[in-house]
């Protein structure tokens, strides 16, 4: 039986009334984005039709997911709300604080020993506050979910931007910043602007060496990362419902990398089929019952065009393998075109590393599709020409694959199998060699490829593709290599020719675990003590940040004014910096530190207006805080694109930032800076960007009187003693205002629990 079964019989039970109350009041047809969204909302039935891309709506999730380093912040916050228990399910997985090396078990056992202190606070707290906890090793997050609480038509937010994966089993699934997780387990609202919606047609169907990753490259393709901001994607047609589960899994997984702030796919046979052989037939004969309201109205899907903002088509039978990449997920080349752009662009051919992996393609029919490659090279005389990595998504999928031969041709391949965990994904790579910041390829099946991100090597072109696309490439050693047309020289001198992968879409024998790592909470956790030592450097209970003190901010100095690309790796990098996740001083030692200063094109090294001397970004803020003097940093497009990270809000705030002006946000990231008291604000006329220099002190005057839809005035008071003024839009409503006076969020939780 599945996790939680109560919960969403009373979520199925309310929808038949919850969707004739949402028609009543959109007076059309819905999509299914529309229907979930309506359905959840805080107030119960709609009395009114929202506006796309305008209305704040509060909605009420029904699930809040958690992985390891974003949890330690989110729950040290959850403590501070005074609260007993969770109000609604909730589960914390322990999958980013593993270090991939030498292969799972010695990668294991040097993870629990290494952060066990992190580990233990996260099952103690989890056991005290009624919260499942996933112990290391249980496996990725969101395969997990996936397997264990994913159902369609519910909402659930997770602190982690890839919680969007859930919408392969029909969700809206939406990633968040920690704040947002407590409010919702502390029992308030969620507030999110109402989404646009973009719809993509999938007609045809895959074949070859075409995979549901290939779909999603292509979308990106097609929307740049920063072209889903603000929207849901919602997928339909023939095309979408020949895909398995796991497949639409990915390409929502996916999503994250367009801004998109989730994807989702109508219920249909794949859904049912993965529920039944997740063990939650009981979820699939519930959403049988009412599957007219688990997918876009009839009407919607005929006349799309009608119903959504905008529409993509893509034919299945026409999509070919494709690689995105270096250093962006949106930099689409089919594989037929690789050889010659990498030779133009002067991206090295050799391939050194595959990985297979992470939250994006780590299920079974993954696997077992990349080891239909695998087997074959091994049939064929071929001798791999790249190191070869696979991190399986979960204890059952390993275990499963272990069963059916999987692991076993994959490691006569050479491969190493790491742990059920993130790994390479997030950084978490101990690669021999990367400190030599040599240029080099490596191709993944991962969501994300921005400098440094794999390995900390600037010098690492990495390309997003398929997992049988990355076995195939590994085998060649070949970037340019292209298997739909090519042979490779086999050890007999022969040429072969490597046929289409094959695999199947769930085990044939069925899914089977010994222990998938789960631990229950205590039914009463009331005599679980939760403790934080005050000398740890890896875990910090936290303090109120201080109210808003009632007047216009003058005389702050220019932290920094960022170049480009600055995702929340520049602004909070992963990696070696997951160890201090749960306390906020360590971790602000790396406050944008990736990120590069329009003045001198340096990373981590800024001008101390104070001293005139440059040095690191967090040591020039640490001494503008200790001088009682606030600063402000500027950007440029999408600022803050990327992970669901708070601590890339929560770090400036620690230091003493008092607002980030960029051109454009992205939209976990400027929700997370409002979370936490922070001003977000854009410039109204982008090519203000030019005006702000290097010595400026500034002023944000209008606070007095802010107000929703009301510009800010930026004051720059240049070095020559000149002045400019410029104007500051933001997208602050009401509630978001009385988070900034009262000095975030959490200042109002813990004031509300306390009457």
């Amino acid at each position: 039986m599945a996790f939680d079964i109560d919960m969403i019989k009373k979520v199925y039970s309310r929808y038949d009334e919850r969707i004739a109350a949402a028609r009543k009041v959109v007076n059309r047809p819905l999509t299914l984005a529309e229907k979930i969204l309506y359905a959840h909302l805080w107030d119960g039935n709609a009395t009114v039709a929202y506006e796309r891309g305008k209305s704040y709506v509060d909605f009420a999730p029904d699930r809040v997911a958690m992985q390891d380093a974003t949890a330690q912040m989110a729950l040290l916050q959850f403590m501070q709300a005074g609260r007993s228990k969770v109000a609604v399910p909730s589960t914390v997985h322990c999958d980013h604080l593993i270090q991939a090396k030498e292969g799972a078990d010695k990668d294991l056992a040097r993870a629990k020993n290494e952060s066990s202190e992190v580990f233990n606070f996260l099952s103690s707290v989890s056991n005290k506050y009624g919260i499942g906890f996933w112990k290391p090793g249980a496996g990725i997050i969101h395969q997990v979910v996936l397997e264990n609480y994913a159902f369609p038509g519910g909402m659930m937010i997770g602190t982690d931007s890839h919680t969007v994966n859930a919408g392969g089993l029909g969700m809206v699934a939406i990633g968040v910043g920690g704040a947002d997780a407590c409010d919702v387990m502390a029992g308030l609202p969620w507030e999110l602007k109402f989404p646009k919606l973009i719809g993509v047609k999938l007609t045809g169907k895959l074949s070859g060496w075409a995979a549901p990753k290939d779909v999603i490259l292509k979308v990106a393709g097609i929307l740049t990362v920063k072209g889903g901001t603000g929207c849901i994607v919602e997928y339909f047609g023939e095309g979408a419902e020949s895909l398995s589960c796991t497949g639409k899994g990915t390409i929502c997984n996916m999503g994250a990398e367009i801004g998109a702030t989730t994807s989702t796919f109508g219920y249909d046979a794949s859904m049912e089929r993965y529920l039944r052989a997740t063990g939650r037939a009981d979820v699939a004969d519930a959403a049988n019952a009412i599957k007219q309201h688990l997918t876009g109205d009839p009407e919607v899907y005929a006349n799309p065009e009608q119903y959504f903002d905008q529409i993509i088509e893509i034919n299945l039978s026409e999509l070919e393998p494709s690689l995105n990449g270096p250093f962006t997920p949106d930099l689409y080349t089919p594989v037929s075109r690789m050889r010659e752009e990498a030779v133009k662009n002067g991206w090295p051919l050799k391939v050194e590393w595959g990985l297979i992996g992470s939250c994006t393609n780590s299920s079974y029919e993954d696997l077992s599709r990349a080891a239909s490659i695998a087997k074959q090279a091994i049939e064929k005389g071929l001798e791999i020409k790249a190191e070869f990595g696979i991190n399986p998504g979960s204890e059952q999928v390993r275990y499963t694959a272990e069963r059916d031969g999987l692991l076993k041709t994959f490691q006569d391949l050479n491969a190493t199998i790491f742990t059920n965990a993130c790994g390479p994904c997030i950084g978490m790579w101990d690669r021999a060699g990367a400190e030599k910041q040599e240029k080099n390829t490596i191709v993944h099946s991962f969501n994300r490829n921005f400098a440094k991100r794999a390995d900390g090597n600037p010098n690492t072109y990495a390309f997003v593709t398929s997992p049988e696309m990355v076995a195939a490439i590994a085998i060649a050693g070949d970037l340019g290599f292209n298997p739909v047309t090519d042979t490779l020289t086999n050890k007999y001198g022969e040429q072969v020719k490597l046929d289409p992968p094959t695999g199947d879409e769930l085990p044939a024998k069925g899914f089977d675990v010994v222990d998938p790592g789960y631990q229950a909470p205590a039914e009463d956790g009331s005599s679980v003590v939760v403790e934080v030592s005050p000398t740890s450097d890896r875990l910090q209970l936290l303090e109120p940040f201080p109210a808003w003190e009632g007047t216009d901010l003058k005389g702050l100095k220019l932290l920094i004014k960022a170049k480009g690309k600055c995702t929340t790796d520049h602004i909070s990098m992963a990696g070696p910096w997951l160890k201090y996740r749960g306390h906020l001083d360590n971790i602000s030692n790396n406050l944008l530190i990736g990120a590069v200063n329009y003045f001198n094109d340096k990373t981590d090294s800024v001008k101390n207006q104070l001293t005139g001397e440059y040095g690191p970004v967090p040591a020039t803020q640490r001494a503008y805080k200790a001088a009682g003097i606030g600063s402000i940093v500027v950007g440029d497009e999408n600022y803050g694109e990327g992970s669901s990270r708070e601590h890339a809000a929560m770090e400036p705030r620690h230091l003493g930032v008092r607002a980030v002006l960029v051109k454009s946000f992205a939209r976990i990231h400027e929700t997370n800076l409002k979370k936490q008291g922070m001003l977000a604000l854009t410039f109204a006329n982008k090519d203000d960007y030019e005006k702000v220099l290097e010595d400026d002190t500034i002023d944000i005057i209008g606070l007095t009187e802010f107000a929703p839809n009301k510009p800010l005035t930026i004051v720059l008071h240049h070095a020559d003693g000149t002045t400019e003024e410029i104007l500051a839009n933001h997208s602050y409503n009401e509630q978001q205002i009385e988070w900034f006076k009262a000095g975030g969020a959490l200042n109002i939780i813990r004031a509300s629990q306390a009457k």
